[in-house]
């Protein structure tokens, strides 16, 4: 059974796809997810604090996603396009995480709210997970995030070790490649998803992925 904190981000995600945050009472969401509005109050502090939990769980079902995609069964090509097509249909389909990794929030989402600047020292770890009062991630901190977390999952001691920067250098590309179908939507009768254009990326950039001697799917090559 879900927590009154979950029935409630349910509740005003669905009041979201009948019209704009704006709009969307906070009377009608506690009525909606079964619970009193001081709960409500007590959970989020009010719409702000309700619109940042919903945007901040937007971001984590994403991750989600792409630790699931990385997480594929095949080589490196095969992990890489899979986490290119989820992100490409994540933007597509949600419009909370097109606004969290592009940037652009239309007038009708809880955009996220102005926050402190999260200055981090250089060479410091990049958390996992952000602080409940830090708000959102930006699309930068969000694509970092992406990004290491591709690289730790390719360079897991299972292959010869390749370039590290290359192999980030490539998780980025494919990442920013796969974002471009989200701002640019492909021509009709082409593959929405960016897998084709993802694989050939990878393919030629095999060397520096997979480590001498392994193919983009991980297959040893002559």
């Amino acid at each position: 059974m879900p927590t009154a904190r979950d029935a409630l981000l349910d509740a005003a995600r669905a009041a979201l796809t009948t019209r704009p945050w704006p709009a969307v009472r906070m009377v009608e969401v506690a009525a909606a997810a079964g619970v009193s509005r001081q709960t409500l109050h007590n959970e989020f502090g009010g719409k702000d604090g309700l619109a940042r939990a919903l945007v901040r769980r937007a971001a984590d079902g994403y991750l989600a996603g792409v630790e699931q995609a990385l997480g594929t069964a095949g080589g490196t090509g095969d992990r890489l396009a899979a986490t290119a097509a989820w992100t490409a249909r994540a933007t597509r389909t949600d419009d909370l995480v097109r606004g969290l990794l592009t940037g652009c929030w239309e007038g009708r989402l809880p955009g996220p709210a102005p926050s402190a600047h999260r200055a981090r020292p250089p060479g410091s770890p990049r958390p996992a997970r952000w602080p409940a009062d830090a708000g959102p991630p930006t699309p930068a901190e969000l694509l970092d995030q992406v990004r290491d977390r591709a690289v730790a999952a390719l360079d897991d001691g299972g292959s010869p070790p390749g370039d590290p920067a290359a192999l980030a250098a490539t998780c980025e590309l494919v990442l920013r490649l796969a974002l471009s179908y989200a701002l640019v939507p492909p021509s009709p009768g082409t593959p929405g998803d960016g897998v084709p254009l993802v694989r050939d990326v990878v393919e030629r950039a095999a060397g520096a992925v997979a480590g001498t001697g392994r193919g983009a799917t991980g297959a040893e090559t002559t």
